[in-house]
């Protein structure tokens, strides 16, 4: 019990045909169509077990360690920021700015781990 691809297919033929003046009533017709098979799953169905829910694909890189890329991205961050604060503020600033970038990485490194 699905709604026909066919049905779904000729409907949008039609939207395109008569334009944006009939998205509401497209919108509610696929909405019944829908609302009877969920209706009609419900009651064939009412005593069925559900099935367990698909697991998702883990995305690529989604567990990866970043901690290079950080440290890569540090040491050229820091290049024009030594520079920067070297020729407005001296050795005072080019410290801080380094021991920002310290305190970022060690952070970083220690967080905790979502496994």
């Amino acid at each position: 019990m699905t709604v026909p691809r066919e049905d779904l297919a000729a409907g949008l033929a039609a939207r395109r045909e008569f334009g944006p003046d009939y998205d509401a009533a497209f919108a509610d017709v696929i909405a019944a169509r829908i609302e009877e098979q969920i209706a009609a799953r419900m009651s064939a169905g009412a005593h069925a077990e559900p099935r367990p829910a698909p697991r998702l694909p883990r995305l690529r890189g989604a567990g990866r360690d970043h901690s290079l890329t950080l440290v890569l991205l540090s040491l050229v961050v820091s290049i024009p920021l030594t520079a920067i604060s070297a020729s407005l503020a001296g050795t005072p600033a080019v410290l801080f700015v380094w021991i920002a970038l310290v305190v970022l990485n060690v952070s970083y490194m220690h967080r905790p781990r979502r496994d």
